[in-house]
């Protein structure tokens, strides 16, 4: 029994020595090495991958990455890592710079997109810029990262939807031209040659007219009523002409 003890003993013993062996072995391997077996290997260099492993005698064998596949990073493994292929217009991507042996694929955003899922180099999802609508000026233009902003159009001034700032309305006035159409926040002035006279001149000429018979009624019936008072006075002196007891006729200019 003691014998069967003392065995389990050192066999335990064994597997501790192993693995502080290992655990001593693992941490002697450099930054730029990897660990294969008992062996400590140089890394390939990004672009390349392990052809064979290193030995106590050789050191490791890398062939480059070939094909769409690409290694970004100092490694030891034995394939490379498929390029990415998803640079996917109908979600606003374009390629931006193609895979290479030791870099991935790239993806960038189409024109009028901005990154919605941005990358360390690009981007994964992009969105379509916001268009204004009429009435709005764009106050900020989209970038690859940032959407447009759109801002209300005030006072006598308007946009399309496509202006970078609101633009004051025609002054119909200014053109020698009467307004057909008045300006809106969505549209400008409409002016057109003039078919008929300014309304300050109709209005002048309706005041002049208007004074003119006014005048007219005024002289008429002030000629009226001293026509009549000539003719009571003329009335008065025939009657006293011709005495109280005859028979007069009146005396009419």
């Amino acid at each position: 029994m003691a014998q069967f003890q003392s065995l389990i003993w050192i066999m335990n013993l064994a597997i501790i020595l192993t693995l502080l062996l290992n655990i001593q072995l693992s941490s002697a391997c450099g930054k730029a090495e990897y660990r294969t077996g008992v062996e400590c290997c140089p890394m390939c260099s990004p672009g390349h991958r392990v052809h064979k492993h290193c030995t106590e005698f050789t050191v490791t064998s890398c062939v480059p990455c070939t094909g769409s596949t690409f290694l970004d990073e100092p490694n030891g493994l034995t394939a490379c890592i498929p390029c990415t292929n998803n640079c996917d217009p109908g979600i606003g991507l374009t390629v931006k710079q193609p895979c290479r042996p030791s870099s991935d694929t790239v993806c960038g955003t189409l024109e009028g997109f901005y990154c919605l899922d941005p990358t360390k180099d690009g981007c994964r999802a992009a969105q379509r810029h916001s268009s204004c609508k009429p009435g709005q000026y764009i106050s900020h233009t989209g970038t690859t990262s940032t959407d447009t902003v759109c801002s209300d159009c005030t006072g006598d001034t308007y946009s399309d939807g496509s202006f970078t700032s609101c633009q004051p309305h025609t002054q119909c006035d200014t053109l020698k031209l009467q307004q057909i159409k008045p300006g809106t926040h969505w549209s400008d002035s409409e002016c057109g040659p003039q078919t008929s006279p300014p309304i300050e001149i109709i209005y002048a000429v309706v005041g002049v007219v208007l004074l003119a018979v006014i005048a007219a009624v005024v002289i008429v019936t002030t000629t009226r009523r001293k026509r009549k008072e000539t003719v009571q006075r003329t009335y008065k002196l025939d009657f006293l002409d011709t005495g109280m007891g005859k028979k007069w006729t009146p005396f009419v200019e």
